[in-house]
């Protein structure tokens, strides 16, 4: 059997980086060295290099694939492989995207890694580099007794795998389940920048059948305030509290599409935004990082932490899992708010720069779709340029997405976060969003006073009285 060996350099500066790779032998089977952590995921599978690597493989052609991150063009190439020797090949990366020379840099907000993985500080030390990511959080969570190989990192920066250009924190995944389900109990919360753990990390069922449903998220949040951490809602809203803790003002950023199972799905969202909740965009991939999906936070040209959490929460955001999505209107960027009178025009563009060709770029006003662009065959690069009469206060953003599926069998898609209109007239949409959650908090309220398990009624009223402080929210706007 003959050797395959390779080195991988970024074209521009000539150093070697970290890549996913695939390699094909002539009978289609997939070749890795036996010590090379794999991929997690759907899709195709690779091996995760340092920048070299040498296998053992068949004679014949053979087919190999390269990524790193969404940034860098993948490479492929087919080598003929005699039957005996050592055949060497040096693999050049081009980045499609400048967007780090524009001020945005990715990260992942979600992360955590399974009782089953053997090697998680290699695998926290290759996931960062292979991604492209600046800013890395892997977190905390407790479910039954399970040992998962991520609640061995302590909360806050984890200094052994960051570097210059690479910020890989531990936090904290703080949450409560109805038997399992994410639809089900309060929700979940993902808390950066925390210095300690939040107790309890989670309540209910998920500690076992005899641990109440106390004390509530919103709790946690208010710890994790306290130490000047953040606080993000996970999976596109899901869960009792979401619309509670929205309203109290407890939320800081919003993950969408943060299960690589889940389709990309905004409804919540756009419900909480025409509720005139400000929320930021943000996501992640949860267990491992199992998809491409990451949210780009604009902090200038030079990356720190500290500034790429501050445009976090400022808005300063788009998710995405390849493309990258400009908007602003009348000149304003993401996270700002525009003052107008009421009717009067705003002038909106979108701009947007793919890998993979884009089937539809839209923008929302309010949650509906009022300028579109589609693309039967397909575009990589474009601009869609509007104007939008305003009669209301309310928010703008863009989207995309497209037929076409990443190498983690994902569809490509990408979203900003909004920018808010003010007119000082309230919108339509906003008493519909509070009637919505009224109605939802209402429903919640019964579950919390006849089937929510608590230690006394103090506990019960205590959560009462929060939802019905949220509610209030709700109802104020009708």
């Amino acid at each position: 059997m003959a050797k395959l060996t390779g080195s991988i350099v970024d074209r521009t500066t000539g150093n070697l980086i970290e890549s996913r790779v695939q390699v094909l032998q002539s009978d289609g089977l997939f070749a890795y060295p036996k010590d090379a952590l794999q991929k997690i995921g759907p899709g195709l599978p690779f091996f995760y290099s340092n920048g070299k690597f040498e296998i053992d493989v068949q004679r014949g052609p053979a087919k190999i694939l390269v990524e790193r991150g969404t940034e860098y063009t993948p490479a492929e190439l087919v080598l003929e492989i005699p039957s005996t020797g050592i055949t060497s090949v040096d693999i050049e990366m081009d980045r499609w995207s400048k967007l780090g020379d524009e001020g945005w840099h990715p990260g992942n907000t979600h992360i955590h890694y399974q009782v089953e993985e053997t090697r998680p500080d290699e695998r926290l030390q290759l996931d960062p580099r292979v991604e492209d990511l600046r800013m890395t959080a892997i977190s905390i969570l407790k479910r039954w007794d399970l040992e998962y190989a991520s609640n061995k990192y302590p909360p806050g920066m984890l200094t052994e795998f960051s570097s210059t250009n690479h910020y890989v924190q531990c936090g904290e995944e703080n949450r409560h389940n109805i038997g399992g389900s994410h639809d089900t109990g309060y929700g979940h919360i993902m808390l950066l920048n925390i210095r300690n753990i939040v107790e309890p990390v989670s309540r209910g069922l998920l500690v076992d059948k005899f641990d109440p449903d106390y004390p509530p998220l919103s709790y946690a949040c208010d710890d994790t305030h306290r130490q000047g951490g953040i606080v993000i809602w996970c999976h596109n809203g899901s869960g009792l509290e979401a619309p509670v803790a929205a309203a109290l003002g407890k939320l800081d950023a919003f993950n969408l599409f943060d299960p690589h199972w889940m389709d990309p799905e905004y409804d919540i969202y756009y419900l909480m935004l025409n509720a005139g909740i400000k929320l930021p965009a943000s996501t992640g991939s949860d267990w491992y990082i199992s998809s491409a999906n990451r949210v780009y936070a604009n902090t200038g040209e030079t990356f720190e932490y500290d500034s790429w959490l501050q445009a976090l929460v400022s808005g300063k955001t788009f998710i995405t899992n390849g493309p990258s999505l400009t908007l602003s209107v009348d000149g304003q960027s993401l996270g700002s708010q525009v003052e107008i009178s009421p009717g009067k025009s705003v002038n909106i563009s979108s701009s947007w720069e793919s890998h993979y060709p884009i089937s539809k770029v839209e923008i929302l006003y309010n949650g509906r779709v009022v300028s579109a662009k589609h693309f039967s065959s397909g575009s990589k690069k474009g601009s869609i340029e509007t104007g939008l009469e305003t009669p209301a206060n309310g928010w703008i953003a863009a989207r995309l997405s497209s037929n076409v599926r990443d190498s983690f069998f994902q569809p490509i898609f990408a979203h900003t976060s909004p920018i808010y209109i003010y007119t000082g007239t309230d919108s339509i949409e906003k008493k519909e969003a509070a009637r919505w959650f009224d109605a939802s908090i209402e429903s919640s309220l019964e579950w919390v006073g006849t089937k929510g398990k608590f230690y006394s009624d103090r506990q019960r009223k205590e959560v009462k009285d929060l939802f019905r402080e949220g509610q209030k929210v709700y109802q104020s706007m009708l």
